[in-house]
């Protein structure tokens, strides 16, 4: 029996073949968010949460151009289930050169999504880029210095990050560039973990100064720097 709460994207461009998928996992009692192309679904996943991606394998193999790069990028975000629906049966296909996925939709629903934690698909690419910040949290300027940054955000490298909270704000300076943003904690990361230590910020709000540095620091317009795949 499948975990209560799934959501799972559904995805392919035959309306018929998306109502049977859809039909299918509510059979199961799992919440089915039907998508007609993989860039409706890129929508969902940059403001939903979701457990994982069921998708007609012909509408895969039929992805052209930006549709294709998308579905990548799902693909390698999400669980993934490809299959072909012969009558009322859904059979798992592999593609080839693809990592290798649940043998069957009951396998598919009761090991891999539950497993994964569900998040937003991240709507601007990182670039690894080392800035100095001065980061104004309780009153206090704390010295950082960025590990990667992004038109949403950026990650600030901090020895002693257990004494921030996610969901916390604070006030992002660069003193470099002049500019600043008004930022919410998402990730705290503590000292002694694998990955270093610090936090991850999102931008809620950035002065002209920071908006006109960002494009010249990364070399691309905030509408065009989506976090997908090179195909």
């Amino acid at each position: 029996m499948a975990s209560p709460g799934l959501s799972i994207l559904v995805v392919s461009y035959s309306d018929d073949i998306r109502d049977a998928l859809v039909a299918t996992l509510k059979s199961y009692d799992v919440s089915a968010v039907a998508c007609s192309s993989f860039c409706v679904a890129e929508e969902h996943a940059l403001h939903g949460l979701h457990n994982g991606l069921l998708v007609d394998l012909p509408s895969m193999v039929r992805a052209k151009g930006e549709e294709k790069i998308v579905a990548c990028t799902l693909a390698n975000f999400y669980p993934t289930l490809r299959v072909k629906a012969i009558g009322n049966a859904l059979i798992p296909m592999a593609m080839p050169g693809s990592s290798k996925q649940d043998r069957s939709l009951n396998e598919f629903l009761t090991r891999s999504c539950p497993t994964f934690v569900p998040r937003a698909l991240r709507a601007h690419r990182r670039h690894a880029i080392c800035a100095l910040t001065l980061l104004v949290y309780r009153g206090e300027e704390l010295r950082g210095v960025t590990l990667n940054i992004s038109w949403g955000g950026a990650f600030i490298m901090d020895t002693q990050a257990e004494r921030f909270q996610a969901g916390e704000s604070v006030e992002v300076r660069f003193p470099r560039y002049g500019g600043a943003a008004r930022a919410v904690i998402r990730r705290v990361v503590p000292w002694g973990m694998d990955d270093p230590p610090g936090i991850g910020v999102s931008f809620q709000e950035m002065d002209q100064d920071l908006e006109t540095a960002l494009a010249g620091i990364l070399k691309t317009r905030r509408e065009f720097d989506r976090d997908r795949l090179v195909a």
